[in-house]
């Protein structure tokens, strides 16, 4: 299993790379559009007091990958306590992988819905149902079950040997590039800066460009496919950070393994030993004992 997840991780990650030109592209022609100061969109305005918050958690739909799925669920708590415990709001639970279904399952919690099957390798079909569902949810009124804020928790990949958990507000929109992406998981952004974190006026990109047929227009059609490719960058993201997990787990049994074997062999040949040299000491013995009596 450790070769087998050593060969699809290089896999994950050129599926990811693959990718990584439209995104930055994407990106780069949303911040053009949202960088308009007359720009009032749905999508980009943040309530004052949100009342409902739901959560995706990307998990996994196996085990066997150390404490993977224990990790994004150990993040997924935190920010469960901070909207409902702190905030006092209401909770919607968006979960993918068999793990985190399990795991409120256990606790008798509700889970508005899951996603199962595809945790190693997603495609942008599943990226975009989910999308859709959490953007159905999002535009929906509160007082009709609808959300005011969505917050994606998935294993950002750094490394074969690194992965780390991360925390997003995927709405109300924040056009985040990865690099910056990156840094924020990298530094350990808090729930209260991600929850809080204030558009950059000073970064903001200044567009020479006309929109036909207009801004509004444009966004409308960019913001759907923004929120659909940073679902589908998280899901890469945790394929990858899922596979080096399972790889890291399965050298560790392999090498523990290979500790017992070593160990049991050992105690073997000690047994063994000692039980030749029991034979030989009474052959000896018994032999002498003829001797004298003859």
């Amino acid at each position: 299993m450790e070769l087998i997840a050593a060969s699809r991780i290089r896999k994950a990650q050129q599926v990811a790379e693959a990718a990584d030109p439209y995104t930055r592209e994407l990106t780069r022609a949303l911040a053009a559009v949202a960088s308009r100061g007359d720009m009032d969109h749905p999508l980009l305005t943040e309530l004052e007091h949100p009342r409902r918050s739901a959560v995706l958690l990307v998990t996994s739909d196996r085990g066997l990958a150390g404490g993977y799925s224990t990790n994004v669920l150990r993040a997924g708590e935190s920010v469960r306590h901070y909207l409902t415990v702190k905030h006092h709001r209401e909770m919607d639970t968006y979960i993918t992988g068999k793990k985190g279904a399990a795991f409120y399952e256990f606790r008798d919690r509700e889970v508005t819905q899951a996603w199962e099957g595809f945790s190693e390798a997603p495609g942008y079909k599943h990226a975009e149902e989910i999308s859709r569902v959490l953007l159905d949810a999002f535009l929906t009124p509160t007082e009709e079950g609808g959300v005011d804020e969505i917050f994606l928790v998935f294993t950002r990949f750094v490394s074969r040997v690194k992965q780390v958990p991360q925390i997003i507000r995927l709405l109300p929109l924040e056009v985040v590039s990865e690099e910056e992406a990156a840094e924020r998981a990298e530094s350990g952004a808090r729930m209260t800066e991600l929850h809080h974190a204030p558009a950059d006026q000073e970064n903001r990109v200044e567009t020479p460009f006309d929109f036909e047929p207009d801004p509004e227009a444009v966004l409308d059609h960019l913001l759907p496919l923004y929120i659909g490719n940073r679902v589908y960058y998280a899901l890469m993201q945790a394929a990858a950070s899922e596979l080096a997990s399972r790889q890291a787990a399965m050298k560790s049994a392999t090498d523990n393994a290979s500790d017992i074997i070593r160990d049991l062999t050992r105690e073997a040949n000690q047994a063994r030993q000692a039980s030749i040299t029991q034979e030989i000491t009474e052959i000896v013995g018994g032999a002498a004992a003829l001797s004298e009596s003859a």
